[in-house]
């Protein structure tokens, strides 16, 4: 849509609304601004606690988001909402990055205080859901929220901190559950479009929710259909372009063909024919030259054929049932069922000569009598259109729990429940076949060389001359990945409200017992493990399964009439591949009231992590990184720099798989603050937290297995100390790097262990203000969160890293703030909301990218009983991605920070049925 239609479409959109709240009358309005909220219940279960209590304030802070909000705020997603909660801080993958394009397509994660999504435990209802199936940047498991329905949501509660001695495993960094709407009577139905200020990225959505009572029985379902087209990056200024790049250096266009003459050591212009090409990228590829003087036919517009946002169709439902036994008694399902297709681009596909082993080669060329190196980039017009580029994932998700709950005895309660959840997805990957693109360029090899360099005669006009779609469809196919993770139970529940007595009063008590069994699949095609197969690119594999048991209980305990605490242990076992191993987790905390406006509160608890899935059973992969030989360079070359080192850059086969021996990781955490509520009208609170996490699991260090093996083969450290090549150091070392007969290294092999540590420590901040006036009811609700120190130690003996200094190739805001503001005045309410980040690092790490404010805004209106309409601006002001000028990498932002969507709107109009 054109900037003019949007906005004629906003403008009609505001006057129609404004013409039927006149009609509805204002007088009505009035009487409601000033009409005092619902009595609160009389108990609350809250985050962070199994037993129900009469204060929804606990000894840890927990920031609940409601469905009011989402609307109120304009929230299009679930990932939308968790990106504006200020604890959740730490940078995730994006839609466009390269390694959520290609490892987790689709899918969308949280990361609270920065301490990785793996640490984040995400339930919905209380109750755990399967992996995304695909691991976190190749490595681990973490769960999805891209498939929850936004529209189907009572609420978010959002637990920060240590939580494992109520919930088990994963809730290190904290908890994140999502409360499904239920006891729906009425049927309403809602339809939201959306559209885009600059054009392309239309969005639609359509939910229903309904219910009904009849007799003992009782049901409620929800389901949401979401359509989102593609917004391409070419359908944006700010990046559709090479020329957008901030540095002279960098808007070179963007290279389609190349014939390198290695003999020569450069890309002549005699050698470099582009008029076969000229009519790809929309015909804007020319012959032209880099600043190294070398020629190739390049466009400055092909760098922009990938996807801002993802092309998405999801069906998602819930249904809860309820059906009482009697008085006393009732048994319950909650059944969710969702699929979604989703397709992405982020980048075309490329070729150069690769040999069978994966590595990029030059070759010698008989046509010409010279050594030469090829490369080639295939263009949407040799493709046959984008969508033959794009990555697609085809998922179902289902979770499914029945149980029973009653009452027995005087006052004891329970809740028995089974759970099953899988998650399932079919991953398309476009891919060059480097065999069948060898061929196709390079013909039948002539033989080897006495260098060791294949023989080819080999035409450059085929080079630089068009595919049809027919032939690009002869060198390229999909690699496959089929991937499920599955996650089954049954747990239960005890509660009791008086267990015994104390002077102060009935302590509470809660138990809870789990078993459950995890397993997990990626599978790709055959072909795809083998790093030669396809160009540049080889799939994780791995598959597994545990066995989970736990005993947990809990105590609410009145020590004084002003001093409430907590006391929470539980004991988690997990079994996997004949290993056996538990922790025994534990969380107390303290709440004083010294006077009835006040809280001053505290919580301490130990946490853990069973080592992810795919850290155990990853199957063998290959990668080329390039590596210093110390042993090379000290025997062959000693005394030089390494630096200077003719083995410095060596590329090498690096081996990489799970490992089973793996221990948990664990921690401790602690919070404490205050609250301060003087009336019904405003509260506040300020809370510190501190988590401290140790025996993180991580990648053995390559270069570190590479120093030890020189150290054990020459006998001695660089210092002269002897070292013993018997050591289970040296046998170690010495067993992971494997050299030919010519004493190269081949490969090396490594796993994951436990060795890193990492820490945090921050202040949490939040707010809430009502003010009725005779001209309306104002509402303002804000939170603010600084970290104070982010630390972590990689490996033992490493020097510790600040992960918030700018030059420590993390990217974590030291701040981060979200705002709303709300004026309601019935029929009618406004709400402007922002969520700032703190300044982050530049592309270069050596200054500071200023903070960044995205602004919302949203009006709703009540034009009957029954009819509602909302219309949402999302980047009010229509903020641009923060300006780094040394973001010199396409897309010349940090994207997993920033978008350049825009400004966008959103009309939602809802019917409830009587």
């Amino acid at each position: 849509m054109t900037r003019s239609k949007f906005t004629r479409f906003c403008k009609l959109t505001l006057l129609a609304g404004c013409s039927l709240y006149s009609l509805h009358g204002v007088a009505q309005a009035q009487d409601a601004a000033t009409a005092p909220a619902a009595d609160e219940p009389t108990t609350v279960t809250v985050l962070g606690s199994r037993i129900p209590r009469t204060q929804k304030e606990g000894p840890a802070p927990v920031t609940v988001i409601t469905s009011s909000d989402i609307s109120a705020r304009g929230f299009a997603s679930v990932p939308d909402i968790l990106k504006s909660v200020t604890q959740n801080s730490g940078q995730t993958l994006s839609q466009q990055s390269y390694g959520g394009a290609i490892m987790t397509p689709g899918s969308a994660q949280v990361d609270l205080r920065g301490l990785g999504p793996n640490h984040t435990l995400i339930m919905i209802n209380g109750r755990r859901v399967a992996d995304f199936p695909m691991p976190f940047n190749g490595l681990s498991n973490f769960t999805d929220i891209s498939n929850i329905p936004a529209a189907l949501i009572d609420r978010v509660e959002v637990l920060s901190g240590s939580a494992s001695a109520i919930y088990g495993s994963d809730a290190i960094a904290g908890v994140v559950n999502f409360s499904m709407k239920k006891n729906v009577e009425d049927t309403t139905l809602n339809y939201r479009y959306g559209m885009t200020e600059q054009g392309g990225g239309a969005s639609h959505r359509l939910s229903l929710a309904t219910g009904f009572n009849k007799d003992r029985l009782s049901v409620t379902f929800g389901a949401q259909y979401d359509k989102q087209d593609p917004l391409w990056a070419f359908d944006r200024k700010i990046q559709d372009s090479r020329d957008d790049a901030p540095t002279a250096r960098a808007r070179f266009p963007f290279k389609v063909a190349q014939r390198y003459d290695d003999d020569a050591d450069t890309a002549t212009e005699g050698g470099t024919d582009c008029s076969g090409l000229t009519k790809l990228a929309g015909g804007t590829v020319v012959k032209t030259t880099d600043r190294s003087d070398d020629y190739y036919c390049a466009s400055p517009t092909a760098v922009a054929y990938g996807t801002i946002l993802s092309q998405r169709e999801a069906l998602n439902t819930f249904t809860n049932i309820n059906y009482q036994l009697n008085d006393t008694t009732s048994l319950f399902a909650e059944v969710s069922l969702g699929t979604s297709d989703t397709a992405l681009m982020n980048d075309v596909t490329y070729w150069r000569y690769q040999l069978p082993d994966g590595s990029i080669s030059a070759f010698y060329n008989d046509y010409s009598s010279g050594y030469e190196s090829w490369s080639r980039v295939f263009m949407p017009e040799e493709m046959g259109g984008l969508k033959k580029g794009m990555i697609t994932n085809h998922s179902s998700t289902i979770s499914v729990s029945p149980g029973i709950r009653g009452q027995f005895g005087e006052q004891w309660t329970y809740e028995a429940a089974l759970n099953y959840s899988q998650y399932s997805s079919t991953i398309k990957i476009p891919q060059i076949v480097a065999a069948k693109a060898n061929a196709f360029y390079l013909g039948e090899s002539q033989g080897v060389d006495s260098d060791g360099y294949d023989i080819f005669n080999a035409d450059p006009a085929k080079l630089f001359t068009a595919l049809t779609p027919a032939q690009y469809a002869s060198i390229s196919e999909e690699a496959r990945t089929s991937a499920k993770a599955t996650t089954k139970g049954v747990s239960l529940t005890l509660n009791h409200p008086d267990i015994f007595d104390l002077p102060a009063g009935p302590v509470g008590f809660a138990v809870v017992a789990e078993l459950d069994h995890q397993n997990y699949l990626v599978n790709p095609n055959p072909e795809a493990t083998n790093f030669g197969y396809y160009y540049q690119y080889a799939a994780t594999s791995g598959a597994g399964e545990r066995n989970h048991q736990a005993l947990g209980v809990e105590f609410n305990l009145p020590l004084l009439s002003t001093l409430q605490g907590s006391l929470a242990t539980r004991y988690d076992q997990y079994k996997y591949d004949g290993h056996t191993i538990g922790k025994l987790t534990y969380n107390a905390g303290l709440e004083y009231r010294p006077v009835k406006e006040v809280l001053l509160r505290a919580a301490y608890g130990t946490g853990f992590r069973a080592p992810d899935l795919h850290y155990v059973f990853a199957n063998l992969d290959l990668f080329h990184p390039s590596v210093t030989d110390y042993y090379k360079c000290r025997i062959e070359e000693p005394g030089t720099d390494y630096s200077d080192c003719s083995y410095s850059d060596e590329d090498i086969l690096k081996h990489r798989e799970g490992n089973r021996n793996l221990k948990p990781e664990t921690s401790s955490s602690y919070n404490y603050g205050a609250v301060w509520q003087p009336n019904r009208y405003f509260d506040i609170s300020v809370d510190y937290f501190n988590v401290d996490m140790k025996d993180q699991v991580n990648d053995m260090s390559l270069d570190q297995v590479l120093r030890d093996e020189a150290d054990c083969r020459v006998g001695a450290t660089e210092t002269g100390t002897a070292v013993n090549s018997g050591s289970p150091t040296c046998v170690d070392a010495l067993s992971r790097v494997h050299r030919d007969e010519d004493g190269n290294i081949s490969y090396v092999y490594i796993n994951p262990i436990n060795v890193s540590n990492e820490k945090t420590d921050g202040i949490d901040v939040e707010m809430h203000a009502l003010w009725p006036t005779p001209y309306g009811q104002f509402k303002l609700a804000a939170g603010h969160t600084h970290v104070l120190n982010h630390t972590s130690v990689q490996y033992a003996g490493d020097a510790e890293v600040d992960r918030l200094a700018k030059d420590s190739d993390y990217y974590i805001p030291r701040d981060k703030t979200n705002m709303a503001l709300t004026w309601s005045l019935a029929p009618v309410s406004v709400t402007v909301s922002g969520t700032r980040i703190g300044r982050l690092p530049n592309y270069d790490e050596d200054a500071w990218v200023k903070p960044w404010t995205l602004y919302n805004a949203t009006a709703l209106w009540d034009i009957t009983p029954s009819v509602k309409a909302t219309l949402t601006i999302n980047n009010l002001l229509d903020t641009k991605p923060a300006k780094d000028n040394t973001w010199a990498g396409y897309p010349y932002y940090n994207s997993n920070w920033y978008d350049s969507v825009g400004r966008s709107a959103y009309l939602e109009l809802s019917y409830k049925f009587k």
